[in-house]
């Protein structure tokens, strides 16, 4: 390096965008950063230099910026450790056209240079800004192409009632060879034991409750890395999706088509069918549950589950609304020790301690008025105004099974760990 020229610290991103070869002893990671490196040497009379940390992403799309490595780079060039970041191509870097404004955005903050082995383009002059444009839309292009080829070869092979991957269900295992689903006796006569058991219980929660008694347990299998997965106690939701499920009929589902499949069926239409009478007759609640005021903002304190609403029928079809721990709905009431809170109550509750901050603080009064329009504001709008008033509100002297948990930091309230949230 020449005397006067001030050193360039350059680092190489790759990318690959499946986890296929990447256990070989040279991959395409690694041809990449080959590259990389000789294109670094060869602008060493400018002082350039290769950084030895390596931010290699294997098996990680490009199409956004989710990527463990990109993170640590970011915050490295954030940081101030890098002048320069080289990559074998465009599209190693990013896929989308508006993630890749972002990143050059905050390459030209921070006065990183961005330089392509294969694609020779200066972005400090016009023209190079545009040629990258364009290279980059053409990559988001076959990004789009790729999905778009990718649905439809899942579309006709479902339509064809061939299995083309997911997780493994109960009662069939998957051929190695032909893919193809193959039974398992031993677990088809399980699952064919929990329909029939369905209909003897007459309940969900029932049901759960009895798998649980047995020990039963959801399909367990291992992944191609060794790891095991599955295995777990049955739910309410699991139990339901399993007795719907048209593979046991041996049919398979795409989006809302039906067809034949090439596998055997466990269960037979009979008892199918009996199944599906049955579960149709069990009302829809969901309806109601999305018009619920504290949807999604109320935890159970003993267990520290989400509370959802429900609600149940008195006095001549008359509906209540409730708030009750999820756990209890998935796994029966036995599994927690909290009662139901009236809907009615907890919410007029809040809304008053709410108004009361309201006739002090001018900027809580204002979205507080906007409740004479709450049916007609989006359920994301409704978390955003709450968010903003139960931030001013102090809810120490809430009594009962619930607090009112939200995550800090987040544009929304959410579901999450009330230890590692914000309660108030």
């Amino acid at each position: 390096m020449a005397k006067g020229v001030r050193p360039v610290r350059c680092t190489i991103y790759t990318r690959k965008s499946t986890e296929e070869g990447l256990d070989q002893q040279f991959t395409s990671l690694d041809a990449q950063r080959e590259a990389g490196r000789a294109y670094i040497k060869s602008q060493a009379s400018q002082g350039w230099k290769c950084l030895p940390t390596r931010y290699d992403d294997g098996g990680f799309t490009g199409g956004n910026l989710e990527r463990p490595a990109l993170t640590r780079l970011l915050t490295d060039i954030q940081a101030g450790q890098v002048d320069c970041v080289v990559v074998y191509k465009v599209d190693r870097l990013s896929r989308s056209l508006l993630d890749f404004a972002r990143l050059m955005a905050l390459f030209e903050e921070h006065q990183v240079a961005f330089v392509s082995v294969t694609q020779q383009f200066n972005t400090g002059t016009s023209m190079g800004r545009l040629v990258l444009n364009v290279l980059l839309s053409f990559a988001q292009f076959e990004r789009e192409i790729i999905s778009e080829r990718t649905r439809d070869k899942i579309a006709a092979t479902r339509r064809k009632g061939k299995w083309c991957g997911g997780l493994p269900l109960l009662g069939y295992d998957v051929d190695p060879q032909s893919s193809k689903l193959v039974v398992n006796a031993e677990e088809a006569q399980r699952v064919q034991a929990i329909f029939a058991l369905y209909l003897q219980c007459g309940g969900l929660i029932a049901t759960v409750q009895e798998l649980d008694k047995r020990g039963w347990n959801s399909k367990r299998w291992q992944t191609r890395k060794g790891h095991r997965r599955g295995g777990l106690p049955f739910t309410k939701g699991s139990l339901h999706q399993l007795l719907t499920n048209v593979v046991y009929r041996g049919q398979v589902k795409y989006k809302n088509e039906v067809h034949s499949g090439e596998h055997e069926a466990i269960v037979d239409r009979r008892l199918w069918q009996d199944v599906q009478d049955r579960l149709s007759r069990v009302q829809n609640r969901s309806r109601f549950a999305s018009s619920a005021l504290l949807k999604g903002l109320l935890r159970c304190r003993p267990c520290g589950k989400a509370m959802t609403p429900t609600w149940a029928c008195k006095n001549g079809g008359r509906r209540y609304g409730y708030y009750v721990c999820s756990n209890a709905v998935q796994r029966g009431r036995s599994c927690c020790p909290s009662r139901p809170l009236p809907q009615e109550a907890i919410e007029n509750w809040v809304l008053e301690r709410l108004g009361e901050v309201a006739k002090e603080d001018p900027k809580v009064a204002q979205p507080f008025a906007q409740l004479a329009q709450w049916d007609a504001l989006a359920i994301e709008e409704r978390h955003r105004l709450l968010r903003a008033w139960i931030e001013r509100v102090d809810f120490d002297s809430l009594q009962g099974q619930a607090t009112i948990t939200f995550l800090p930091g987040s544009d929304h309230c959410r579901l999450g760990d009330s230890k590692k949230g914000k309660r108030t």
